[in-house]
């Protein structure tokens, strides 16, 4: 993790410790908004003016690891994202997103621990919110998503420093922002902690279909599927033998060496066969194992919608390992993955799962 200091920010050895933030200098702003400087100067003055909070200063240590790393990280996808437009205005465009897989990426080669390092992500996923939620239609859904991932008033401490870190015009109205979102986050019961459902069934349909987070939907769930979700060579295989022996698995690595289409190529075939398998022990009735890397919240997203149409319990499992196990068991493997594919997927299409996808989410470390 990236440790809080004692007090005060020594900024060339943070940039020189971690690699994310040294592509920084240099990446410009648009000065209406960032008048101090480029995303470098910005990012050291945000952590400057939060240890200065005293409602940092007051959060307990693991909180104020959480809170630190997710200031130092907050903007590094714009280097990959800003441009210039034609009238001369700077933007960037995606790049929380952007930015929270490159802090994934990086946490994870720290060894980071998994709960706090997606902590920190969500902070860097999210650290726009709370300048706009309140004036957003579906502001309550977006804030309870959030605050699934991670604490609301941790999340608006990343906002207070990032408005505190800049110079515009504006920074009033942006104060002003962040403390409606607080009090929109107290409205809907997750400043402090997550928000609640009257049951998993009822968050499921909250988030699919607008039902209301406190009226208990009519659950007719029977059996449960589990879609496993992980980077190859995580341990899902593993964990399908181990957790649910003798269950059908779907498995989209079988399926390959079934119909002998190699990891690099199109998986257009090996697709439509695993959900047409699906769809056969839905009919039944079986419960089964959807064993594939899953692992963009839209690819999960295709499986998932197929069996929201069903009366089943969905649970996904989070398989994860540390990098060196991981390029271990994937280069063991009889057909392993590519490094140029599994560098890919790690660059842009790791987002590991949270609570709005499914009626239950596990996440397990395997080594």
């Amino acid at each position: 993790m990236i440790a809080p200091p004692d007090g005060r920010v020594d900024w060339p050895a943070l940039v020189a410790a971690h690699a994310p933030l040294q592509a920084l200098a240099g990446c410009p702003q648009d000065p209406v908004h960032h008048a101090e400087g480029d995303v470098d100067v910005h990012t050291r003055r945000c952590l400057e003016a939060l240890v200065a909070l005293p409602a940092f200063q007051a959060l307990p240590p693991d909180a104020r690891a959480v809170v630190y790393a997710g200031v130092a990280l907050h903007d590094v996808g714009k280097p990959a994202c800003t441009r210039v437009e034609d009238d001369g205005r700077v933007t960037s465009r995606g790049h929380s997103r952007r930015g929270e897989r490159l802090a994934r990426a990086h946490l994870w080669r720290l060894g980071a621990p998994l709960d706090a390092r997606e902590q920190v992500c969500a902070l860097v996923r999210h650290h726009m919110l709370p300048f706009f939620a309140w004036e957003r239609e579906g502001a309550g859904r977006d804030v309870r998503a959030a605050g699934l991932r991670v604490r609301c008033d941790l999340l608006a401490l990343v906002a207070e420093a990032d408005a505190r870190g800049r110079d515009c015009l504006d920074q009033g109205r942006l104060l002003e922002a962040i403390d409606l979102f607080r009090e929109l986050a107290r409205d809907e019961g997750c400043l402090d902690g997550p928000p609640a459902f009257a049951s998993d069934a009822t968050r499921l349909a909250y988030f699919r279909r607008g039902r209301a987070p406190d009226v208990p939907v009519w659950d007719d769930a029977r059996g449960e599927v589990v879609v496993l979700s992980g980077l190859p060579g995580a341990g899902k295989d593993t964990w399908a033998r181990t957790h649910r022996p003798g269950w059908p698995v779907v498995s989209l690595d079988d399926l390959r060496r079934e119909l002998d289409v190699d990891p690099s190529d199109s998986q257009g075939p090996v697709v439509a066969r695993a959900r047409a398998l699906a769809r056969e022990h839905l009919r039944a009735g079986r419960p089964f194992v959807w064993n594939a890397t899953h692992l963009s919240r839209a690819v999960r997203g295709r499986a998932l919608d197929l069996l929201a149409a069903w009366p089943v319990r969905v649970r996904i499992v989070y398989v994860e390992a540390a990098e060196p196990t991981l390029r271990r068991r994937n280069a063991a493997r009889a057909r392993p993955v590519p490094d140029a594919v599994l560098d890919r997927l790690i660059a842009e299409r790791w987002e590991p799962p949270d609570e709005t996808e499914a009626h239950a989410v596990e996440r397990v470390v395997t080594g």
